[in-house]
């Protein structure tokens, strides 16, 4: 029997233009971080935009933005509440700050339930933090959300891209669209990465030096718009954030 709601979950994404999923093969290389502030760049450059945290296992976005305090309002429906113009969704909602130890079809039917709950009306783009590397979730989350790009995170680290090579062999064989990858915190003046991902097809956005001042930032919007990571985002991305206002 097919679940119904899959149907509403189309009903529920119909409004919206683009969906960007921020993914990364590790954790730690900074994920949350850029979903949260690419969030941020495309509602103060005026797109309207919504951000959903699916870390299912390690939510965090809510301390980078400053969420705390903010509820959805119920409405047939849970409607986000609005940060910084940013339409925000995440299972912190439902866990709190408590340890969610989900397998299997557990997370299948939170993920399907978040999207089916969740109204977002018109929305120029939706980010997606994902959880990090390829796991149930992701595949769920494929299978359930039709019109993603994906935008592949990674640091220098020889681990992280190894990982990270991996997932985008994985999204080719699978047709999912990806925007590109974004190398975060470099640490030399030139990167190493477009030699090292010379054989995949896969463009390389650009790469952000590492902001020792981000940790400040950490729940203050107004402090993180200021830091040389988001600026140095905000130069990256302005294209995209051109094509998700007009398309």
């Amino acid at each position: 029997m097919i679940d119904p709601r899959l149907h509403i979950i189309s009903k529920r994404l119909g409004g919206i233009k683009r969906i960007i999923a921020v993914s990364g093969s590790k954790g730690g290389i900074g994920k949350s971080t850029v979903a949260s502030a690419l969030a941020l760049c495309m509602a103060k450059n005026g797109c309207r935009t919504g951000l959903l945290d699916l870390d299912l296992s390690g939510p965090s976005t809510h301390v980078i933005l400053g969420a705390e305090g903010l509820y959805p309002k119920e409405d047939k429906g849970l409607v986000p509440p609005e940060i910084h113009g940013i339409k925000y969704m995440s299972i912190i909602y439902f866990s709190g700050n408590n340890p969610s130890p989900l397998r299997g079809q557990d997370i299948s039917n939170i993920i399907i339930e978040l999207l089916t709950i969740t109204i977002w009306g018109q929305l120029d783009v939706l980010i997606l933090d994902m959880p990090p590397g390829i796991s149930d979730s992701i595949l769920d989350i494929i299978r359930l959300i039709k019109r993603m790009e994906f935008l592949v995170v990674t640091t220098p680290s020889k681990i992280a891209i190894d990982v990270m090579k991996k997932e985008l062999r994985i999204l080719v064989e699978l047709n999912i669209p990806v925007i590109g990858i974004l190398e975060n915190m470099r640490t030399k003046e030139f990167s190493a990465l477009p030699d090292k991902i010379s054989d995949l097809s896969i463009p390389l956005l650009g790469s952000i030096n590492l902001d020792e001042s981000i940790e400040d930032a950490m729940g203050n919007a107004d402090k993180l718009i200021k830091t040389v990571f988001f600026g140095q985002l905000e130069k990256l991305f302005i294209e995209q954030i051109k094509d998700s206002r007009y398309a």
